[in-house]
């Protein structure tokens, strides 16, 4: 077998879909985290090829913890459903709207909004509906009003209550991507067509209080890698990088578009506008991505945190290097989102130490601090949860599952974001190993309530 890093060690898929009640605890879980950490991640069941087989490819499977009490009530790991693991189970296909006649289920994030919770991919997958046991229930088009696909980075306006998203579908549309805002009902309100010179993998999207932020990057549909069934992206240097302003209430003819350094980004941390009309964008930037390297991104080059301050009028950029660590998967406080912050949390991966720390920016005076979880012990994306009636922006938890690679155990971990300098608030010891994955949230159970 051809050696491929994303299905070896902890990137490796766990084979049984668990149940486990009453999970030990080390510390003290706060009273206040009543609900679930949920997160999501390929999981593939069976690889044609190892050699070409890609690390963002692969059945969607939820992980979750449901805290209450103070206690770690359960653990499950689930599939997401599927047309393929129907067929597979033997099953009729999952009900719901499947506009692209999606095989796959959804494998990169997961999250709760407007009472319900959904599991979510990019390229133009409809979500996937889940019970508060993480059963699935079917697609959902957000209740019928879904044009066609959407994405598994949306953005929540914390004034408003509306999800904001960015969304590409391959190969349904080639010269454009949509813009899709979500009422706090959960149903769609509006739509734009933003037209592209090129299909570009449009990860994610940011948003703030004037714009809605669209990146247009060379990691670009390669049609020789589509037609050979590999994962069809592939670096395109020299075909240039912009950001695309998009005031939120205009159409396509409004966008400002802004020509940056030729990069990409899979993850921006949080943007704001100010006094003066300028945008500010914090971003994980890697110089290039799928060049050289087609299975996963953390072969190649790693991402560094950077600010863009664009200033729409003159249609120009800066970039500051806010720092050049290696970080991925950046966080902030969710009520702050479109808003002028302060603290950023990311995880500092790496493709050659097992040991990846939690790190908390101070974007204001350029400090951070680090959490060492232990050598071989990788924590992966941090969630910020802010306590009941906190007045500073910091004051709260992270949680985040952190892989223990020495016993090939995993523990979902709760961390004072205030104070680096303690130690873990609270350990919950799971039941099995969790691979590596993607995205996911504290779901209260205030916003997804469970079973009555």
């Amino acid at each position: 077998m051809v050696a491929n890093m994303y299905l070896e060690g902890n990137y490796a898929p766990v084979a049984e879909e668990v149940t486990a009640f009453d999970l030990p605890v080390i510390g003290a879980l706060p009273e206040q985290l009543e609900g679930r950490y949920l997160r999501n991640g390929p999981n593939p069941w069976q690889v044609a090829d190892p050699s070409t087989h890609h690390w963002f490819i692969g059945a969607g499977m939820v992980h979750g913890v449901c805290l209450r009490g103070g206690r770690a009530e359960w653990y499950r790991n689930r599939y997401v459903g599927s047309r393929d693991l129907s067929e597979r189970r033997g099953q009729p296909d999952i009900p719901g709207p499947n506009w692209n006649a999606n095989r796959n289920g959804p494998n990169t994030n997961v999250g709760g909004f407007a009472g319900t919770t959904w599991a979510m991919v990019e390229a133009g997958g409809v979500p996937v509906e889940m019970t508060y046991d993480l059963e699935t229930v079917g697609r959902n088009d957000f209740f019928g009003t879904l044009p066609g696909g959407f994405t598994a980075h949306p953005k929540v306006d914390p004034d408003t209550g509306e999800l904001h998203a960015m969304v590409y579908a391959l190969p349904e549309w080639l010269d454009h991507v949509q813009y899709v805002v979500v009422a706090a009902d959960g149903k769609v309100r509006r739509t734009v067509d933003i037209p592209l010179p090129a299909p570009t993998m449009l990860h994610d999207m940011s948003l703030t209080e004037r714009y809605a932020v669209v990146y247009d990057f060379p990691c670009r549909l390669d049609i020789e890698l589509a037609m050979s069934g590999r994962f069809p992206f592939s670096w395109q240097r020299g075909t240039g990088s912009r950001v695309g302003l998009l005031p939120r209430e205009g159409d396509a003819a409004d966008i400002i578009w802004v020509d940056v350094p030729e990069c990409y980004s899979f993850h921006p941390m949080n943007a704001y506008d100010t006094a003066d009309g300028s945008v500010v964008i914090d971003l994980c930037v890697y110089d290039s991505m799928f060049d050289v390297h087609r299975n996963g991104p953390f072969q190649e080059n790693l991402a560094r945190l950077e600010r863009w301050v664009l200033n729409p009028a003159t249609r120009t950029a800066g970039t500051t290097l806010v720092d050049g660590a290696a970080q991925e998967f950046p966080r902030h406080a969710g009520r702050l989102t479109a808003k002028p912050y302060r603290y950023g949390y990311v995880s500092g991966v790496s493709a050659a130490s097992p040991t990846w720390p939690t790190i908390k920016h101070d974007l204001q005076t350029g400090e951070k601090w680090a959490f060492d979880h232990g050598t071989g012990r990788s924590a992966g994306e941090a969630v910020f949860i802010g306590r009941d009636g906190a007045t500073a922006e910091d004051d709260g938890w992270l949680m985040m599952f952190v892989h223990d690679l020495n016993n090939e155990t995993a523990e979902l971990v709760v961390l004072d974001a205030q104070d680096f300098s303690r130690d873990e608030v609270a350990r919950v010891l799971l039941p099995q190993r969790v691979p590596f994955g993607f995205h996911g949230n504290w779901v209260s159970d205030r916003s997804v309530p469970p079973p009555t």
